[in-house]
């Protein structure tokens, strides 16, 4: 159990060296020089990626809510 929080923590700061680009988006943007397009492309997929796990945690927390009632 002790393990599961443990895995939990250090996923969490780790997330931050993970990136979210495919292998043809990464070839295309580090070929670049400033990297700024990059680095906006990973942002944008990383921000598409989010919105789903809000949305969900969202209802769940209004479901939660109103059971507690």
């Amino acid at each position: 159990m002790k393990f599961k929080y443990i895995f939990l923590i250090v996923l969490f700061f780790i997330t931050d060296a993970m990136l979210g680009q495919c292998a043809m988006c990464r070839a295309v943007l580090e070929s670049e020089e400033g990297q700024v397009s990059a680095k906006g492309i990973n942002d944008g997929i990383v921000y598409l990626m989010a919105i789903p796990y809000i949305v969900v945690f969202s209802i769940a927390f209004i479901i939660y809510r109103k059971f507690k009632k």
